[in-house]
């Protein structure tokens, strides 16, 4: 199928296959002698491999480890886990940011009186580089 199909049937953007080829995450397509890319099965398999990493929020090096231990039916579950397990904590770690951040958003709209005045917590913050 060319690159089109291989977008709607994978889930994964035609301008995203090509960036995954640029970047190696992906192998190049075979071309036609016309230079249109054509996508097999297996690589249909490879592309929605990586959306669903993506969707899981792994990062381009995370996904290309994971395409190594897929790849890979003689490597043990502990090296998937310990990729996993180490993302967890990335995200556990963002997720603590995040909130730290909604409750000081959170604490600025409080304290903003929102009317006519030019006087603004919130930019007063900005400023401060709270």
């Amino acid at each position: 199928m060319n690159i089109g199909e291989a977008a709607k049937v994978s889930g994964v953007s035609a301008k995203m296959i090509r960036h995954y080829e640029s970047v190696g995450l992906f192998p190049e397509a075979q071309r036609t002698e016309a230079g249109y890319r054509q996508y097999t099965d297996k690589e249909i398999a490879t592309l929605r491999f990586i959306r669903h990493s993506r969707d899981l929020g792994f990062s381009i090096e995370q996904i290309r480890e994971l395409l190594g231990l897929w790849q890979n039916r003689r490597r043990p579950s502990r090296q998937v886990k310990a990729l996993a397990q180490a993302h967890l904590h990335e995200l556990d770690q963002k997720l603590q940011e995040l909130q730290a951040m909604k409750a000081t958003l959170e604490h600025l709209v409080h304290c903003c009186h929102g009317d006519d005045r030019p006087d603004c917590p919130i930019i007063d913050a900005i400023v401060e580089g709270q």
